[in-house]
């Protein structure tokens, strides 16, 4: 199977404004790549001049850019094709969990309380609900299953400052939402989890009418191995693409900023294709577009 994904998106700035961006696909699904799919960025005020693009790896692996928008404002857009196995994401009721003691250090952090991740504040109630559910895959799910009929979806609910805690009280979210409470949820039982995002199309379901976003889910450590789950959707999903992996959304922000701006445009495309044929300019369509959205560091886009 082959996936096009992409995005477009537009940031209007009166002075020079200094970016971050984790919008390339992460490491791990490079190999994947059916074609390059390097991020172009061009100033608002003249379609014909780049803005100088730099790149590292953060702590976690991630692949992060650093681009000083010009006054007027930037453009940043990639498009590319990724194969992928068209399996569903991998189930194994099998799995166990792994002692704390016998954790890999690297598993270590994401057991421990994070921004939006308020373990100490969760922790009664995680033991409470899932103490008595036998370990391993089937107490992870549990926690997925609660938190699926916990939280009500809805776009409108949004708000990039809810934690964990929050979501669990207020019973609403999105997609983050969901990921925040599963992963903080699994923490307090010793589990291991770990927050991710990327894209995530409608392949293999009814599609959304709603505008294409990325997506949040989150991964954890059982039988000495990473496993996908999603709160959100909680059914094994085909067609993930992987962005960033952190302890929470502070990691795996697609947009840093450190000005203030206006988000003008913002697309995202993640949809099935027959064939590997050249990527065309995503299409304009003023659904997708939010304008009029003032950010100060913003933390994440969704």
């Amino acid at each position: 199977m082959q996936i096009r994904y992409g995005y477009r998106i537009e940031l209007v700035c009166q002075q020079d404004l200094p970016l971050i961006t984790l919008l390339d696909i992460h490491p791990s699904r490079r190999h994947d790549l059916m074609r390059p799919d390097e991020m172009m960025a061009t100033a608002l005020s003249d379609p014909h001049r780049p803005v100088p693009i730099s790149q590292y790896l953060d702590q976690f692996g991630n692949i992060c850019r650093r681009i000083v928008a010009p006054a007027g404002g930037v453009l940043l857009y990639s498009e590319g094709v990724v194969h992928d196995s068209g399996e569903p994401d991998p189930v194994n009721l099998a799995a166990r969990e792994v002692p704390p003691s016998r954790l890999p250090d690297e598993a270590l952090v994401y057991l421990m309380g994070s921004r939006y991740c308020e373990t100490d504040k969760l922790a009664a109630q995680a033991w409470s609900l899932f103490g008595q559910v036998e370990p391993g895959w089937q107490r992870v799910q549990a926690v997925v299953d609660f938190v699926h009929n916990h939280l009500t979806f809805g776009y409108h609910f949004a708000r990039n400052t809810r934690t964990a805690f929050e979501a669990f009280e207020e019973r609403i979210g999105v997609c983050r939402d969901f990921a925040h409470l599963a992963v903080a949820l699994c923490r307090c039982l010793n589990i291991p989890a770990r927050y991710c995002n990327g894209y995530l199309g409608d392949i293999g379901v009814p599609k959304d009418p709603a505008p294409m976003d990325f997506n949040a889910w989150f991964e954890v450590f059982l039988g000495g191995r990473w496993y996908t789950f999603d709160a959100r959707h909680n059914m094994p999903r085909i067609g993930r693409i992987v962005i960033a992996r952190g302890r929470d959304a502070t990691d795996v922000a697609m947009l840093n900023s450190f000005g203030p701006h206006i988000l003008q445009r913002f697309e995202v495309v993640t949809e099935e294709v027959e064939e590997a044929l050249p990527v065309h300019t995503l299409p304009r369509s003023d659904n997708h577009s939010r304008p009029g959205q003032h950010h100060w560091h913003q933390p994440a886009l969704s």
